[in-house]
C-alpha cells in the first residue's frame, strides 16, 4: 500500500503527540530533569522539531553528529501541535499554496512557524518517495512550546543506538521493529490545506 506523498506519520495519544529534537548533554540534560526546556536552551532561536524518528536519525547520525548526541522524545499537546501547524508558512513558495510569491513572502514574515517536507528516510537513511514534515518554532511560538504545549520530555538516546546498531548488523527487520510506532496523524483537513498535506 502507497504511502500519500505528504503525510505527517507520529506517535500520539488522544491528547498528545511526540516529537523529536536532538542536543548536546549540556542541553539535554538539564530538559530531561526539569520535564521541559531550560537554560542553556535559548528560547530566542528557531527550533525545529520533528515526528518522524527516522528523519530525526537522519539529522543527528543516530546520535553522533557533533551537538546532536542526545536525542530527545518531547511529548507535547496535539492542540498546541495543531496551532503551530494553523499558524504556519512554508519555508518556500508553493504555488499550489498561496496566491503568489508576494502573498507567500508576507505570510512568511508574520508567521511565528516554518514547515517544510523532506524526502522521508528508509531504516538505513536512505531516501524514500513520501515526505516527511519538520516544524519550525520562533518568536511567540516557542515559549507556548516551552511553557505550554510540552507535557514530557524523555532521552531517547539508547534507542537511537539500539536501532543504529542493529542496522549495522543487517538486521533491518529487527531494527524496524525497535522503532517507536507511528501511524498518521488523523490531521483535521483545514489545517492540513495549510501546510499541503496530501487529502
Amino acid at each position: 500500500m502507497s504511502v500519500p506523498q505528504r503525510q505527517i506519520r507520529a506517535t500520539y495519544t488522544a491528547d498528545t503527540v511526540t516529537v523529536y529534537q536532538a542536543y548536546r548533554a549540556e542541553i539535554a540534560e538539564p530538559a530531561v530533569a526539569a520535564g521541559r526546556f531550560v537554560s542553556p536552551f535559548k528560547r530566542e532561536r528557531m527550533t525545529w522539531i520533528k515526528p518522524s524518528f527516522r528523519w530525526m536519525m537522519y539529522r543527528c547520525g543516530w546520535g553522533t553528529k557533533p551537538g546532536q548526541e542526545r536525542v530527545l522524545a518531547i511529548e507535547i499537546t496535539r492542540s498546541g501541535f495543531e496551532w503551530a501547524l494553523a499558524n504556519s508558512c512554508m519555508s518556500h513558495y508553493v504555488r499550489d499554496l498561496y496566491p503568489d510569491e508576494r502573498a507567500w513572502r508576507e505570510t512568511l514574515r508574520t508567521s511565528p512557524v516554518r514547515v517544510q517536507w523532506d524526502p522521508e528516510r528508509s531504516i538505513r537513511l536512505g531516501p524514500l518517495d513520501h515526505r516527511s514534515v519538520q516544524v519550525g518554532l520562533s518568536g511567540p511560538a516557542v515559549p507556548r512550546y516551552v511553557d505550554e504545549w510540552t507535557v514530557g520530555i524523555a532521552d531517547v538516546t539508547e534507542r537511537a543506538h539500539l536501532v543504529h546498531e542493529l542496522v549495522k548488523r543487517g538486521d533491518d527487520a529487527a531494527a524496524t521493529a525497535a522503532l517507536p510506532p507511528e501511524s498518521p496523524y488523523p490531521l483535521p483537513p483545514e489545517i492540513g490545506d495549510v501546510i499541503g498535506a496530501t487529502r
